[in-house]
């Protein structure tokens, strides 16, 4: 089960993380992420629509998900918040498979954040101009 703190519960903050978060395509899954300030809990939501399956299939693929969240948040997650939309197959994948596509969707973001920073030099941060470079190319 996840803590209050770690779960989405306004409509409005779901729309808004679908509609502004990185889109993430597992086989099962289709996640939804978005950074949050620095030092505040994950935060995770899910969505399982009746193309999942009967009531008692969604309500497995939801308990699953949120098992999946949690661990997640055991394992250090911070700063992020996620929605979750089941696919169809994720009636039939087991808890590993659901496990792993939240996992990569996780990583994928975090892929995606070395990715849009720029290293950092010695260079850059003392405003001296690069080796191998003259002064006339700054």
């Amino acid at each position: 089960m996840l803590a209050k703190a770690n779960r989405i519960t306004s409509a409005d903050d779901y729309r808004f993380i679908v509609r502004r978060g990185a889109k993430v395509a597992g086989a099962h899954t289709v996640s939804y992420i978005r950074s949050r300030e620095p030092g505040t809990d994950a935060r995770f939501g899910f969505i399982v629509s009746k193309k999942v399956g009967t009531a008692v299939r969604r309500n497995l693929v939801r308990r699953r998900l949120k098992a999946a969240g949690r661990e997640a948040v055991d394992g250090g997650i911070t700063a992020v918040s996620v929605v979750v939309r089941a696919l169809p197959s994720a009636a039939s994948a087991d808890f590993t498979a659901l496990r792993g596509d939240l996992a990569s969707a996780l990583a994928a973001r975090d892929r995606r954040r070395e990715r849009a920073r720029p290293p950092r030099t010695a260079a850059s941060v003392v405003g001296d101009v690069p080796a191998g470079a003259s002064s006339e190319d700054a």
